[in-house]
């Protein structure tokens, strides 16, 4: 069996990439933190709160709309308004929305205008939603998300006290299929691995920068100097395009651990994860150089030593220095796959298949590369086929 006989060298390669990953991760940890309660408010002391308006992009969300802006309208921050753009939906959602209006004066929708020429549909949706607003704050988040009640006041709250033009956070993701599971904890293991937050928080390098479009907060004036979604009109993934149009402008972004002040089931099944992945990550990479590097990265550092591992045991030679140079590798990615499942209460499972869940990661990249090349991604509906790729700028 040829995995028996991977030459030692390399398995020390395997072990030095996963121990990078598991340092990079604690790094991180310590400063991915929660957001801090939010300082009482006093209206008799005259203090007053930043007015917020929170923008939601609708297109067929009647599973979700209506618990979405019900979470939103529940929070605990009194200068509110809940923007909803129905973005041509062809289902229950305009019906929905009417209806909340009628109980709730603080919900508005945003006219539904003609998709612009180069836009995707979701940056147009909130763009026409960000120039509606007139708020100090804005914060964008999809249908699908669910926040707690004081999760508005504690993000607005940390945005100003750190005075951060974009704050963004991952909600906790809710996975209830394996094909969920697998797949869609990746995130943060990709983010906290590989995204140096020392570095983001000590540069102004639009590559050293991130957000979740579930959910990304701004201060409406920096969004208007940037263009507003227009800086990322032609893009899929507003999560890398938004803050680094940010940053280029000048801006500061940011991110904070959002696990207990939001959720989100982002998608459904395995199929629709594998689609939803499939639209953008290749172009969150941005360039086939970084998805060929990564490939390799992640076939020799968190799949290699479980095969290799596998294998030996197979051949009763698991006291031997291979042997145990790969267990290495399997218990350090392990460990920090476990550690990663409690602090942002991800399945065990999906740490446990490990191996399995990069693999099915990698596949997604390079569908996705082939998706871009052939002009064939979209999604719900629409297809980008006339648009062209807009790569990601080059991490340094």
């Amino acid at each position: 069996m040829m995995l028996a006989h991977v030459p030692l060298w390399l398995l020390f390669v395997s072990l030095s990439i996963a121990l990078a990953a598991m340092v990079m991760t604690i790094i991180n940890l310590r400063l991915f933190k929660p957001s801090p309660p939010a300082p009482a408010f006093d209206s008799g002391a005259g203090t007053t709160l930043p007015s917020l308006a929170v923008c939601i992009p609708a297109r067929n969300e009647e599973p979700n709309i209506e618990a979405c802006v019900r979470s939103v309208l529940d929070s605990d921050y009194p200068p509110l308004t809940v923007l909803v753009y129905d973005d041509q939906s062809t289902d229950q959602t305009p019906r929905i929305l009417e209806r909340l209006k009628t109980a709730d004066g603080r919900l508005k929708t945003v006219a539904t205008r003609p998709l612009g020429a180069g836009w995707v549909g979701k940056q147009w949706a909130c763009d026409q939603l960000g120039h509606a607003a007139d708020a100090d704050y804005l914060l964008f988040i999809d249908a699908d998300v669910r926040i707690s009640s004081d999760c508005l006041a504690r993000s607005v709250a940390l945005a100003a006290a750190t005075r951060t033009d974009l704050l963004s956070t991952f909600p906790r993701q809710i996975t209830l299929s394996l094909g969920e599971r697998l797949l869609i904890p990746l995130i943060h293991f990709i983010l906290l691995s590989y995204l140096p937050f020392p570095r983001m928080r000590s540069t102004s390098d639009p590559s050293a920068s991130a957000a979740c479009g579930q959910f990304i907060l701004v201060r409406r004036e920096a969004y208007l100097k940037i263009g507003g979604h227009g800086a990322c009109r032609g893009s899929m993934h507003d999560g890398v395009k938004l803050p680094r149009a940010f940053r280029r402008a000048g801006f500061k972004t940011d991110l904070f651990d959002g696990t207990d002040v939001a959720e989100c089931r982002m998608y459904q099944g395995l199929s629709n994860t594998w689609r939803g992945f499939t639209k953008n990550a290749f172009e969150g990479l941005g360039s086939v150089g970084l998805l060929v590097f990564l490939t390799v990265l992640h076939a020799v550092g968190h799949v290699l030593p479980w095969l290799v591992l596998g294998a030996l045991a197979l051949r009763g030679s698991l006291l031997s220095l291979p042997a145990a140079v790969a267990a290495a590798a399997v218990l350090v990615s392990l460990s920090q796959r476990l550690l990663l499942a409690r602090t942002f209460r991800q399945s065990l499972l999906s740490a446990l298949l490990h191996p399995v869940g990069v693999t099915m990661m990698t596949l997604v990249q390079w569908h996705s590369y082939v998706l871009a090349l052939t002009g064939r991604r979209g999604w719900k509906g629409r297809t980008l086929a006339s648009q062209p790729l807009q790569p990601a700028e080059p991490a340094r």
